[in-house]
């Protein structure tokens, strides 16, 4: 069967240029991922992850990071080793 349906969506250009990067990295198109994302939703029947409402702790976190008042790392190595770091407990 033919490709022959279209599907039309707005995008921030800065979200569409970074993912069109990664994409072009691994050798696929737009309409690639796509389809394979709905190659994904049909045989999951569902979303191919997981999707949740946040809970207070995560909205209040994204809300930082969005005012950029959240913390930052140099790179991934360094989040891990802050991540993985032992923290004190609070007295209760």
């Amino acid at each position: 069967m033919g490709k022959t349906a279209y599907i039309t969506a707005r995008v921030e250009p800065k979200l569409k240029a970074s993912a069109e990067g990664v994409l072009q990295r691994l050798g696929l198109s737009t309409t690639d991922a796509i389809t394979m994302f709905l190659h994904q939703i049909a045989l999951q029947r569902g979303l191919p992850f997981e999707v949740r409402i946040p809970n207070a702790a995560t909205r209040k976190a994204v809300e930082e990071v969005e005012a950029g008042r959240g913390r930052s790392f140099a790179s991934v190595d360094d989040l891990m080793k802050d991540a993985l770091k032992p923290r004190r407990r609070r007295k209760a």
